[in-house]
C-alpha cells in the first residue's frame, strides 16, 4: 500500500561515476559496501541504466525535466534551464516541498539565481576552512611540465590530509556535512517539518582530477583492477574526437602499471562517496525518517578512466562507460519493492516520473520518462527496449562550441584536448545519437562513420560492424527504431494554449 503521505526526497548525485564500478555488480576492486547492503535490505539497482548526453550540463538538464537534449537545445556545457523551463526541483518546490540545495550547478543559469529552485542553496560555514577540490590549488606539483606524458592525464593520486583533522575537507565533504546537519535538525523537530524535504546533493567526486585521501585511497586491492579496454583494433572505426584527444592527451607512453593506479584512485573516489553515503542513511536513520524517505542515487555520466587509452569523457561518444551509470532507488516504507539488481533497460528520464509518481505530483509539461515503480515491486523487467543518447553540433553551430569554456583555445588548460577540438570546424564534434538494446548499439552520425556493435560478441565496443552484411536486418531496425524516437520526441507542445 502507498504511503499517504508525501515522502521526503534524498538525491545522490554523484559526478562521472562508471555504471560499472559497484561491489554488488560483480566489480572485482570496486568497494561500495552501503550501497550493496541496501541493495541486500531495501533498494533496488539497475544494471543497464542510461544517461541521455555523455557531459553533465545536457545531462543533467535532462534528467531534471524529463526533456531529452534534442527537446530545446540542451546539447552544451553553457545552455542550461532557462526560466521558462521546468525544473524537478521547481516543480517540488511549488509544490510544497522544502527543497535544500547543496553542491555544483550545471543546471540552471547561474546569472538568474536559485530562489525559484530551491528554499537554501548551501554555503558552508565561513569558520570552516574547505579546501580546493583536488589539490587544484597544487597544479604544477601533479601536472609536470606542459611537453610531459601527465600534463592532461588528471592524474593526481593521494591527497594528504593535514595533521589533526579527519579528512581532505573539501567542497563536497562540507557539503555532505551541511545535509547530515540539516536532517538532524530535521530529526529534532527544527526547521520547517511541517515540510517535506527535497535534499538534493551534487557532489563532484569521482569528478577527475583522480584525487583522494587516506583511507579510501589504500582501500583499493591494485591487484583485483580489470584491464583496460584497449583501442580499437580498426581505428578508422571510431570516431575522430577519440583520436585527437588521444594524440593530445599523450598518454600512450604510459606503463599499465600506471593506468593501474589511475584507476585505483578513481575506484577509491567513488568508495569514498559510497562511504559519504552510508553517513547520510545513518543520519537518516538516526533521525526517524529513513523509512518515511525516497532515496536515490544516480551520476550524471561515467569516465574513461583509461579505456581505449583515454581519461575524463568525450560529448559526442557513447561507450558504456560514459553512458551508463548507477541507479540505486529506495522507496518510502509501504511502496513495494523487491531488493535486487534489476536487469531492466532505463533512461534517468525515468527519474523525474518515478519521483512524481511517488508525490502524486502531475506534471505540467510533457516529457518522456517512465515511473519505476512497477520494476521496483518486481511486476516486470521489461520497462524500455532501447535507450537513447545524443550529442554533438552542426557545422557552423558556433553557439555550441563551448569557446565560453577556458581551456578551448588555451593548451594550457586541462580540457584543452577535448575542448580544443570542440571549437574547430573539423568533424570531431559531429552531431551524434545513441540507440542502445540489450544486444545491439548503433550510433548514427551526422558528418562521419555510424557504428553498430554486437553487445553480445563484443561488450567493450571495439569492433564497429556497421558496414557487416551479416548484421544488415538488426541494422535495419535500430535505424527504425531511432526514427521513432526522434518522432516521439521531437517536440513538447505547451500545456497551456494561447488564445487566437
Amino acid at each position: 500500500m502507498a504511503v499517504t503521505k508525501r515522502p521526503h526526497i534524498v538525491i545522490v548525485n554523484p559526478d562521472s561515476w562508471r555504471g560499472d564500478v559497484l561491489g554488488h555488480l560483480g566489480h572485482p576492486a570496486a568497494v561500495t559496501p552501503n550501497l550493496d547492503e541496501r541493495v541486500r535490505t531495501d533498494s533496488v539497482s539497475f544494471r543497464s541504466a542510461f544517461v541521455q548526453n555523455p557531459v553533465c550540463t545536457p545531462s543533467r538538464c535532462s534528467f531534471m525535466s524529463g526533456w531529452y537534449p534534442h527537446v530545446r537545445g540542451h546539447r552544451t556545457m553553457h545552455h542550461m534551464m532557462r526560466p521558462d523551463e521546468p525544473v524537478l526541483l521547481k516543480t517540488l518546490k511549488d509544490s510544497g516541498y522544502f527543497v535544500w540545495w547543496g553542491g555544483k550547478n550545471d543546471l540552471v543559469p547561474a546569472q538568474h539565481g536559485f530562489a525559484p529552485y530551491c528554499d537554501v542553496k548551501y554555503q558552508p560555514p565561513p569558520e570552516r576552512q574547505v579546501r580546493p577540490m583536488f589539490a587544484m590549488d597544487r597544479q604544477s606539483e601533479w601536472r609536470g611540465t606542459p611537453d610531459s606524458d601527465t600534463y592532461y592525464s588528471f592524474y593526481v593520486g593521494r591527497l594528504e590530509v593535514p595533521a589533526g583533522e579527519p579528512v581532505f575537507y573539501d567542497r563536497d565533504w562540507a557539503n555532505v556535512q551541511g545535509a547530515i546537519d540539516l536532517i538532524r535538525r530535521y530529526g529534532r523537530g527544527e526547521g520547517p517539518t511541517n515540510r517535506p524535504l527535497c535534499l538534493y546533493l551534487p557532489l563532484t567526486y569521482p569528478h577527475p582530477p583522480y584525487a583522494v585521501e587516506d583511507p579510501w585511497y589504500g582501500m583499493i586491492d591494485r591487484a583485483k583492477v580489470p584491464p583496460r579496454v584497449l583501442e580499437a583494433e580498426d581505428a578508422a572505426g571510431k570516431p575522430s574526437i577519440e583520436r585527437g584527444i588521444r594524440e593530445r592527451q599523450r598518454l600512450s607512453t604510459w606503463s599499465e602499471e600506471r593506468w593501474t593506479e589511475l584507476r585505483a584512485t578513481y575506484y577509491a573516489m567513488c568508495a569514498r562517496v559510497d562511504h559519504q553515503f552510508g553517513l547520510l542513511v545513518a543520519a537518516l536513520q538516526e533521525a526517524g525518517m529513513y523509512d518515511g524517505t525516497a532515496l536515490f542515487l544516480f551520476s550524471d555520466h561515467g569516465d574513461f578512466t583509461g579505456d581505449f587509452g583515454l581519461v575524463e569523457k568525450t560529448q559526442n561518444t557513447f561507450e558504456d562507460c560514459l553512458t551508463r551509470t548507477p541507479f540505486l532507488i529506495k522507496p518510502p516504507a509501504g511502496e513495494p519493492v523487491r531488493p535486487r539488481v534489476s536487469e531492466a533497460l532505463v533512461e534517468l528520464v525515468d527519474f523525474p516520473a518515478t519521483v512524481e509518481a511517488l508525490t502524486g505530483i502531475a506534471p505540467g509539461h510533457t516529457h518522456f520518462g517512465r515511473s519505476l515503480l512497477p520494476v521496483l515491486a518486481g511486476e516486470t523487467d521489461e520497462h524500455r527496449d532501447a535507450v537513447f543518447c545524443e550529442g554533438g553540433r552542426l557545422r557552423g553551430e558556433r553557439q555550441a562550441m563551448e569557446l565560453e569554456s577556458a581551456s578551448s583555445n588555451d593548451p594550457s588548460g586541462l580540457y584543452w584536448p577535448r575542448s580544443g577540438l570542440q571549437a574547430g570546424e573539423g568533424p570531431e564534434h559531429t552531431k551524434a545519437a545513441m540507440c542502445r538494446t540489450h544486444d545491439f548499439k548503433f550510433v548514427r552520425r551526422l558528418y562521419e562513420r555510424d557504428e553498430l556493435y554486437d553487445l553480445r560478441a563484443d561488450p567493450f565496443e571495439r569492433h564497429n560492424r556497421i558496414d557487416d552484411p551479416a548484421l544488415a536486418e538488426e541494422l535495419s531496425r535500430l535505424k527504425d527504431r531511432l526514427l521513432t524516437w526522434y518522432q516521439e520526441t521531437c517536440d513538447v507542445v505547451p500545456h497551456d494554449p494561447d488564445r487566437r
